[in-house]
């Protein structure tokens, strides 16, 4: 791994996160902030299924429409999970400028924190990351863990 990240566990209950995008990559991890109580709003012009559905049943707010500046106002951290690089590195910019931690799912390099995979149990929430360097490595590893529990666990 070329530059570690520290790990860190964050209370996530009832903090805003903004998620800009509505595809898969966008639902695997509001599936995953949803489970840690985090408020999501996801803002796209277009929307899988799955996320209208959550929207529909007021599991998360949804504005369908495109990204503008401004957007990023009162969260605490930001998804941008666009399918146009120049959005998603106006939404790292923009979330630079204002201090708040982004996630930019097309650019590793451009990440302030990597999203993990998660394993979450009754007794544990484990993280996992390789980076963005190896996601089926990632996954391997994720699988060993569930193994060594002795359970299949939740995880994104």
């Amino acid at each position: 791994m070329e530059r570690p990240y520290f790990p860190v566990f964050i209370d996530m209950e009832g903090r805003l996160i903004l998620v800009a995008g509505g595809g898969r990559i966008a639902l695997r991890r509001v599936r995953t902030l949803l489970r840690f109580g985090a408020k999501i709003r996801v803002i796209a012009p277009r929307l899988c299924r799955e996320l209208e559905d959550m929207g529909k049943d007021r599991m998360i707010c949804i504005e369908q429409r495109e990204y503008k500046p401004g957007d990023i106002k009162g969260a605490a951290l930001v998804l941008a999970a666009t399918d146009s690089r120049e959005v998603n590195r106006q939404i790292r910019e923009e979330c630079r400028a204002e201090g708040i931690p982004v996630n930019v799912s097309d650019d590793r390099d451009l990440c302030d924190f990597y999203f993990p995979s998660v394993v979450m149990t009754d007794e544990a929430v484990i993280g996992i990351s390789s980076g963005g360097e190896d996601p089926g490595r990632t996954r391997r590893i994720r699988s060993e863990i569930e193994k060594t529990l002795g359970q299949s666990g939740w995880y994104e």
